[in-house]
């Protein structure tokens, strides 16, 4: 693992979009306040997602994150854009979590793969299967680090 990555998340999370929140004591705000007791849950339903805005341009390498045993979004597509304002979506990659409550990372492929040269300003995880019955989402912890350009 390279330890030159930085987190590309700040803890502010006006960067922070998501498809939905089950309530107030479960909303985005803690996906990153580095709190283990805390977590974001979805309502339930299909293709739930997080939208997240970064201040400069950026080149993911690595997707951190901590689900709920049974509310892991077992199918994971990647999208990203270069514009922050009016994002044009492209699927980058896919990633397939495990329905664990364990941290998890996946390194993410950078080189010719379709990720804009001049790195990105969106990425949008977007949790097209649930091992939940209902398409529910748990989770305690997502960091995205990378390079800043």
């Amino acid at each position: 693992m390279d330890n030159s990555y930085v987190s590309l998340i700040s803890t502010n999370p006006q960067g922070v979009k998501v498809s939905s929140t089950l309530e107030k004591s479960t909303g985005k705000k803690h996906l990153t306040d580095n709190n283990p007791e805390t977590c974001w849950t979805s309502r339930q339903g299909p293709a739930q997602y997080i939208h997240l805005t970064f201040q400069k341009p950026t080149i993911p390498k690595r997707i951190i994150i901590i689900f709920q045993g049974g509310f892991v979004g077992t199918k994971c597509r990647v999208d990203v854009s270069e514009s922050s304002d009016r994002p044009e979506w492209q699927t980058w990659t896919y990633i397939h979590p495990e329905d664990a409550n364990r941290r998890q990372t996946f390194d993410l492929i950078t080189n010719g793969d379709g990720l804009p040269g001049e790195g990105i300003q969106s990425m949008k995880l977007v949790f097209e299967e649930s091992s939940d019955f209902y398409g529910r989402i748990t989770i305690y912890e997502l960091k995205i680090e990378g390079l800043l350009l």
